[in-house]
């Protein structure tokens, strides 16, 4: 017999139903009787039949019309939201907001695995967890670890001994011993006290990275969990039934206590949940959907669940990931940018860089080569003023390296510290089994991610304070030469304008996002955790500045592909012309004023999905990998003791 789960008010009822060529009406008409079973007053409602009201589908939140029959629209075991007309939305019921999970209708389940022993998970990895991309199980060895650290749990309680978390309260409470026949109780009340977040709730895609990341570090053994409790674990991020995380409310010492228990408490089957096929429901009926049963904590689970830096380390990892995309991106968007502004390629000589050699700045210098004019990729706008009387460029030109550079290193000095987090065990206390002992320590205070995050922050940030210059500069006719904010008829049009002052705006809200979270410390818990880190805003802020990046260079790379509009009918390199042909796949040029947002998410997109880079990716490797001389161009400013035969002096560099 099929079944229904139909959201009315504050309610979810189960709905059987033995003839799905029945009508979605009649299943709304059913649900409002089970409704008003057991209501005094009928719910307020008088008769059944005259009840009005519109039917969603909690999946991707569709209309459904009440005259279709049910095996047309709803499979089995689907959820359905049931607003009766008059009632504003439940506020029992929280809605997926568009565009905020990619893990929606047109969610397939993986088919590929990636396996965890909590020792070689890396923040590429999880993050294409968080997508979705794959499922989850153990290695062996894991497997084997985590059931000889249970062991040892197993024989402290069996000898009751007391041990801290285990046998004892938490915190403050931590010299008073609890009863054997209460431990169950105090790993439950700890999940439920501790679930005290707020705010809006994270998305499917980062409470995945934050559920399998958790996974990771009780695989390594250090925990006391029990194999049986971490397979149900693995059953429901496989089933992706994620519970309601909010947002704010850890501190980052001891661990992300608050968000890891509104993670833990969603699989006791408590609190609310989400999953592809159900949207946003109580917890239970998610798990029983997905054919799962609550987790039923034995004694320290409680803790081992929520005691660790995970919200910060799997925020972090986002972020150091689309921080590394934008940050190669970048490049590619400022090589453009001089082109347009007729600037010089001598600034990323190599010998320059050779002589201040960090590695990010050669790095950066290198790219540029390759992407700028050139023996082997030449340029006829960089030709059309080859012959110029202009000595150098500005600073947001010619200083790309020494600017972008640092943000490189910085990003992979970042991804080191989360990628060692990743794989780190940062419970409390450790289960050493092979030692028979538990040891109290300090793992969980989460100062590394949050100082690295911190750090991360105000360098990707300089990617937008540089790029927010170099747009000023293309907009401004009296540094361009070309028209003024890049359109026609000025005045009629008012073209980039206002697109600049967006950039000018996100660049100024990044200052005050980049004041340093980790800095901050307040003393909690009655003064026994009397120094923390901070690190969940660290972690969330630098998301969001990552975000401005991303919008900022989105603007930068829309002007300056108008830019070469009035350049035309000269091209600039290979590699640029198709980024520029990117762009206007998506974007049609700009003859006059029109809508300005939707260009400016649509390019924003191409940089989010590293569209930009896959394009340039083939060129900059080529010049990387294969022996392509240097090219070394002779301009009139450039003084030289050699008189070279022609414009374009080429030399070969080792």
């Amino acid at each position: 017999m099929h079944r229904f789960t139909v959201h009315i008010r504050d309610e979810w009822l189960t709905v059987p139903c033995r003839d799905t060529s029945n009508t979605v009406q009649w299943l709304g008409y059913e649900a409002v009787k089970r409704y008003i079973k057991n209501k005094p007053d009928n719910g307020g409602i008088k008769n059944v039949k005259d009840t009005r009201f519109i039917v969603r589908r909690c999946q991707g939140l569709g209309l459904l019309d009440e005259d279709d029959t049910i095996e047309d629209v709803l499979e089995d075991n689907d959820f359905v939201e049931l607003a009766i007309e008059g009632d504003t939305m439940s506020t029992d019921y929280i809605s997926c907001q568009p565009g905020v999970s990619h893990l929606t209708a047109a969610y397939k389940e993986p088919r590929e695995y990636i396996s965890l022993d909590g020792n070689s998970l890396t923040s590429t990895d999880l993050v294409n967890l968080g997508k979705g991309l794959y499922k989850i199980k153990l290695t062996p060895e894991a497997e084997r670890i985590v059931v000889q650290s249970r062991e040892l749990l197993n024989t402290i309680v069996t000898e009751n001994k007391v041990v801290y978390g285990i046998t004892t309260g938490f915190g403050k409470f931590a010299r008073t011993v609890i009863p054997i026949n209460k431990l169950k109780e105090l790993q439950e009340n700890l999940v439920r006290s501790h679930s005290a977040g707020v705010g809006n709730p994270l998305s499917p895609e980062r409470t995945r990275m934050l559920l399998a990341l958790r996974i990771n570090v009780l695989a390594k053994g250090y925990s006391g969990i029990s194999l049986e409790t971490l397979q149900a674990m693995i059953q429901a991020f496989n089933a992706s039934c994620l519970s309601f995380v909010p947002e704010k409310g850890t501190v980052g010492a001891s661990g992300d206590l608050a968000p890891l228990s509104h993670l833990a408490l969603g699989l006791m089957g408590e609190g609310k949940m989400w999953s592809p096929k159900s949207g946003w429901a109580d917890a239970k009926y998610v798990l029983e959907a997905h054919g799962l049963k609550p987790v039923s904590l034995k004694p320290k689970e409680g803790l081992a669940l929520i005691n660790g830096t995970q919200m910060i380390t799997s925020l972090g990892a986002e972020a150091v990931e689309r921080a590394q995309a934008i940050a190669q991106q970048a490049d590619i968007v400022a090589a453009l940018t001089l082109e347009v502004l007729k600037g010089t390629t001598k600034a990323f000589d190599s010998d320059i860089h050779a002589v201040r050699p960090h590695p990010g700045q050669i790095e950066v210098a290198q790219r540029f080569r390759s992407l700028l004019d050139s023996d082997h990729h030449p340029s006829q706008i960089a030709e059309s003023h080859r012959f110029c009387d202009r000595v150098q460029d500005a600073y947001t030109m010619r200083c790309c390296p020494q600017v972008h550079g640092i943000a490189n290193d910085t990003i992979k000095f970042v991804l080191n510290i989360i990628n060692t987090e990743i794989n780190s065990a940062t419970d409390n206390p450790m289960v050493f089994a092979e030692r028979g002992e538990t040891i109290s320590g300090g793992n969980f205070h989460g100062e590394y991610p949050a100082k690295a995050l911190d750090f991360l922050a105000i360098a990707v940030h300089e990617l937008a304070s540089i790029s927010e210059r170099r747009i000023e500069r293309l907009c401004n006719p009296s540094l361009s030469e070309l028209p003024a904010f890049l359109v026609t008829e000025g005045g009629l049009n008012s073209g980039f304008m206002i697109a600049h002052c967006t950039a000018a705006s996100l660049v100024s809200e990044n200052k005050g996002l980049c004041h340093p979270s980790s800095v901050d410390s307040l003393s909690t818990s009655a003064a026994t955790e009397d120094h923390v880190s901070m690190g969940g805003w660290a972690a969330r802020k630098a998301l969001r500045v990552i975000e401005h990046v991303e919008q900022v260079l989105a603007i930068e790379l829309l002007v300056a592909c108008q830019g070469i509009e009035f350049l035309r009918p000269l091209r600039t390199t290979t590699p640029l012309e198709k980024v520029y042909e990117l762009v206007r796949s998506v974007v049609k040029p700009w003859i006059k004023d029109r809508f300005m947002s939707p260009d400016i998410e649509a390019v924003h997109r191409l940089l989010i999905d590293q569209k930009v880079w896959n394009v340039a990716k083939p060129y900059i490797e080529k010049y990387q990998t294969e022996y392509i001389p240097e090219s070394r161009p002779i301009s009139p400013t450039a003084f030289s003791l050699e008189s070279p035969a022609s414009p374009r002096k080429r030399v070969r560099h080792e």
